[in-house]
Order: structure tokens, then sequence, then C-alpha cells
């Protein structure tokens, strides 16, 4: 499974991409979004996703479809 970023809820602070311990997360057209077969929603590492963790907007970071 893996994360993804709602564009039209990102505000691009770009407080996720570096937290990210697979460099999955990247700028595109002004927002920020996530290579699914980078993604690994943090685990084993961690109990949650780091970007879902440091998200200050609601429903931004959700699992991918």
């Amino acid at each position: 499974m893996a994360m993804q970023i709602i564009a039209d809820l990102c505000t691009s602070c770009g407080d996720c991409a570096p937290a990210c311990p697979t460099s999955a997360i990247y700028a595109t057209k002004g927002v920020y979004a996530v290579k699914a077969d980078l993604c690994t929603e943090c685990e084993p590492d961690h109990d949650m996703p780091q970007c879902l963790s440091l998200c200050m907007e609601d429903g931004c970071v959700v699992p991918a479809d």
C-alpha cells in the first residue's frame, strides 16, 4: 500500500518531503505528490506514515486507492 497527497488540499508547505525515508514525495505543478512504487508507509520503522503525521491539512494525505 502507499499514501497519496490530495492536490486540492496541499498547501505546498513542503514539510512532508524531507521527512520521507524513501524519498517518495516530490514537488510537481506547485504541490506535492507521492511516487507509489517507492512509498512504504514508513513501515516497519514507524507506527504511521511520517507525511501523515506532519501534514497540518486534514484529509490531505490518505491511503492510495
